[in-house]
């Protein structure tokens, strides 16, 4: 399947590309990608967006890629978009190794379109637009010392592309609240709201995550794949359809020589050995 920022042949080149904004790190079925841009908080500007969804692209279409995690190097996790850099392009540094995206850089629809669980790993404030990166994430560990904002209304603005991440995580009410008063929430209240997935001690986040990551990388990565691309695209499909729509995609899985080998090592009482087809 297609990602449509950047073709299968658009990351082929993906190991010489060397970025301005972000780091990444390649290991065994993982990708983890870092947001370095510390001196503005993580704030990120249109080429860093599209050094993130180039990112992503590339973890999209790589069998070996199972699990994405995302992270942030110094004290805050992402203070949104940076609205200068987005008005002034002199403030942005262009990565001129970056192919040419093919449509406009979305953040919220690039992490719709990766069908790879994506873990965040925060362990600093997130605010504005940073809410695009976490509400793309399958799962999202959060420090003690995290915290949650959309100032957006302070500075006379309002957070319009969050509110669209946001509508499938929490409620509606929760949503506007958090648009209207622009006040900062502790980690604790946004595991409350089920804006983060699992809120752990500072010094364990990143035992947790390895943890995590262990555990999502022993499943079947056909499976997940094919189940998170039906779960992004039943909302598109009529509710007297769903069920067969889902039917259908069962149908692919149980071909697929995962299935084979799951349904044979589970026989066999033995550690399956996956080949993500």
């Amino acid at each position: 399947m297609l990602m449509r920022f950047y073709t299968e042949e658009d990351v082929r080149s993906f190991h010489q590309i060397q970025f301005n904004y972000i780091q990444v790190f390649e290991t065994e079925y993982t990708l983890k990608i870092v947001l370095n841009r510390t001196e503005k908080r993580n704030a990120f500007t249109p080429t860093m967006a599209t050094e993130i969804v180039y990112a992503l692209a590339y973890a999209h279409y790589q069998d070996a890629v199972r699990c994405v995690v995302l992270a942030a190097n110094g004290p805050v996790f992402c203070a949104g978009a940076d609205l200068n850099a987005f008005h002034d392009a002199s403030i942005d540094q262009r990565n001129e190794d970056l192919p040419h995206p093919r449509a406009e850089i979305l953040l919220g629809d690039a992490f719709a379109s990766l069908h790879k669980p994506c873990i965040a790993q925060v362990e600093g404030p997130v605010l504005a637009g940073g809410f695009l990166l976490i509400c793309g994430c399958t799962f999202v560990l959060a420090s003690e010392q995290a915290t949650f904002s959309l100032p957006e209304v302070k500075r006379g603005i309002w957070p319009m592309q969050v509110m669209a991440s946001l509508l499938s995580i929490i409620p509606a009410r929760k949503i506007l609240e958090m648009s209207v008063t622009g006040r900062v929430y502790a980690a604790k209240e946004a595991l409350q709201m089920g804006l983060i997935t699992q809120l752990v001690p500072t010094e364990e986040v990143q035992e947790e995550v390895n943890k995590l990551v262990v555990l999502i990388c022993s499943n079947a990565p056909y499976a997940i794949k094919m189940g998170m691309q039906a779960f992004h695209n039943l909302s598109n499909v009529a509710e007297s359809q769903q069920h067969h729509f889902l039917k259908n995609q069962l149908d692919l899985i149980l071909q697929s020589e995962d299935a084979v080998e799951g349904t044979s090592a589970f026989k066999e009482k033995r550690a399956p050995v996956w080949k993500g087809k």
